[in-house]
């Protein structure tokens, strides 16, 4: 059994190449969940933009939230959608908010158990998946029931 949830075959994730999500990836290495905060409305958004969604300043940054938050909808996955995933099922795709940060919202996956009954609003918590055996390294977040 592989000491990380998915399979390995999957394309390294990393930050884009204009750098706009460089600080989220650079918190999760960290053990940190950095999303992007307007500096002038203090409006939270994610994913990541040039201009606030909001009051459309340009001044955006990047502020720490707790990686604690509710299930707002979820999917088993039952089919794979990648070769490198064909033994991997099924698993539990999750989009996870933050009323903490203006209810933004993220997906990932769950940890645990793929048949475990679900809830929306049940409350979860992120764990940090460190893959440090590859090239670049790279920090995936993952769920799990709180």
């Amino acid at each position: 059994m592989s000491e990380y949830y998915l399979n390995p075959g999957l394309a390294i994730p990393r930050a884009q190449a204009d750098g706009l999500d460089k600080a989220y990836w650079d918190g999760l290495a960290e053990d940190k969940l950095i999303i992007q905060r307007c500096l002038s409305c203090k409006g939270w958004q994610w994913g990541p933009e040039w201009l606030c969604h909001r009051c459309h300043s340009f001044d955006l940054g990047y502020e720490e939230i707790e990686s604690t938050g509710v299930i707002y909808s979820h999917e088993r996955v039952w089919h794979p959608i990648h070769p490198a995933l064909k033994d991997q099922g099924p698993y539990v795709v999750v989009l996870v908010e933050f009323p903490q940060a203006d209810y933004v919202r993220v997906v990932g996956n769950l940890l645990g158990d793929p048949l475990q009954p679900l809830e929306i609003g049940a409350k979860v918590k992120g764990v940090f998946e460190h893959h440090t055996d590859t090239d670049p390294v790279y920090t995936l977040l993952q769920w799990q029931l709180a």
